[in-house]
């Protein structure tokens, strides 16, 4: 099956109201995680985040910040960002709009964010009209597809060779790879720091870039 890490350029123009990539002056990328956070994961991603001095935006899910809230504080202590992963990790082509919206709304009651990025990627047209009312809607131009286990790390690495400034790179804090995650990640932020870039936070708006 055909891995897809970057995305076609085009996708810019078909959804514009969504995030693909930034636009920078230095050696900037951006590092997101998605699912978390988690006990088994989290503290880990932490961890490795401030050996390498990388900063990173985490899409959470709301249920997870709601049962680990420590996990939560940690995130923002140390300096980075949180956005909406809806609060039960809603697929938005498989619910109705009201459900999916009612996903949204539950996690903003906990916690208030700009930035949202639809699980698994999918939304449809009337929802993502929806959600750039509120958010600033954060895709990706590199998934790591480091939840497939049948791409193996060293492939993963491989293909990590290609990114560039302005990337805006999906990962997982999701405790399903944990171990997965616990052999790539180290490898991959100093492939990073090897290639002199450095990670920051999405920005909120186009200004702050």
């Amino acid at each position: 099956m055909l891995r897809l890490f970057r995305p076609p350029r085009w996708i810019d123009w078909v959804y514009p109201s969504c995030t693909w990539r930034f636009v920078v002056s230095d050696n900037t990328v951006f590092l997101t995680f998605d699912d978390g956070p988690h006990p088994d994961i989290t503290p880990f991603v932490l961890e490795q985040l401030v050996k390498f001095n990388m900063k990173a935006t985490f899409f959470c899910v709301g249920e997870n910040m709601v049962r680990y809230p420590e996990l939560v504080n940690a995130i923002l202590e140390q300096g980075h960002r949180i956005g909406n992963h809806t609060m039960r990790h809603t697929k938005g082509t498989s619910v109705t709009n009201e459900e999916y919206l009612q996903s949204v709304q539950d996690f903003d009651r906990n916690f208030q964010t700009g930035l949202f990025r639809p699980p698994y990627g999918k939304m449809r047209v009337s929802q993502r009209r929806q959600m750039k009312q509120r958010f600033r809607i954060i895709m990706w131009s590199w998934l790591s597809y480091d939840y497939d286990t049948t791409v193996s790390v060293q492939t993963i690495l491989k293909r990590a060779g290609k990114i560039k400034k302005g990337d805006i790179i999906v990962l997982h804090d999701n405790p399903k790879i944990t171990e997965r995650q616990k052999e790539l990640l180290p490898l991959f932020l100093q492939l990073l720091q090897q290639k002199n870039l450095k990670s920051a936070v999405i920005p909120f708006s186009v200004s702050d870039v």
